[in-house]
């Protein structure tokens, strides 16, 4: 990777700063997070401010490195611009996809940049099918289609078993948000990446499935 855009260097900045302020501050943090109740009550701002939020320093840095990672290949693709609108149409259907699942869950509340992060992983991957990732644990490249892949059926257990106050449900809202506005951007991918666009969809399928059986 070469050096990160400013673009990234701020997104990630406003991440840690709020998060950081949740972490100090209960009051800020319950003010701002994704709460179905509130949000029915008509606080929609929670919507959008809770992907600023997270859950403690690890979940903070999941997402921010995930980010690191994927986000400058989607804005050496398609600019700065249209790289702030993937982000947030990630961010806000990640949050819509949240509502969706706990509509009825008048308490249920999520944290995190998952949906716009997802968002951004899904359509780095779309740009670049040959990415490969090498990790600190694991010393060969990893394609980036595989870990993408295996983050979303990753947050397909962390839905299914209520793992932390994370919102996994907007990983799948975010990765929508993140392969549609892609595919509307660069068409060509339709020609180009067929089938790597048939392997990204296999979890979201997956999802899907498992809602209608009454499994998630």
């Amino acid at each position: 990777m070469g050096d990160l855009s400013l673009v990234t260097v701020i997104i990630i900045a406003a991440n840690v700063i709020i998060s950081y302020k949740g972490f100090g501050d209960y009051g800020f943090f319950e003010r701002y997070k994704f709460n179905v109740g509130s949000i029915r009550r008509g606080e929609q701002f929670r919507m959008f401010s809770s992907g600023f939020l997270h859950v403690d320093t690890t979940h903070l840095l999941l997402n921010m490195l995930t980010l690191y990672f994927f986000a400058d290949r989607v804005i050496f693709s398609v600019g700065e611009f249209n790289f702030i609108v993937i982000y947030i149409i990630s961010l806000i259907l990640g949050s819509l996809f949240s509502l969706y699942f706990h509509q009825d869950e008048y308490q249920y509340s999520a944290v995190g940049a998952s949906g716009a992060v997802t968002g951004i992983l899904y359509s780095a991957i779309l740009l670049d099918p040959s990415m490969s990732l090498y990790l600190f644990f694991i010393p060969i490249p990893i394609p980036a289609y595989v870990f993408g892949i295996g983050y979303m059926l990753y947050s397909i257990y962390g839905m299914k078993n209520s793992i932390g106050n994370i919102g996994h449900d907007a990983h799948f809202g975010g990765a929508i948000g993140g392969l549609v506005v892609t595919l509307i951007m660069v068409p060509t991918l339709f020609k180009t990446d067929l089938l790597m666009i048939g392997l990204l969809i296999i979890p979201i399928v997956i999802l899907f499935v498992m809602h209608k059986m009454g499994k998630i």
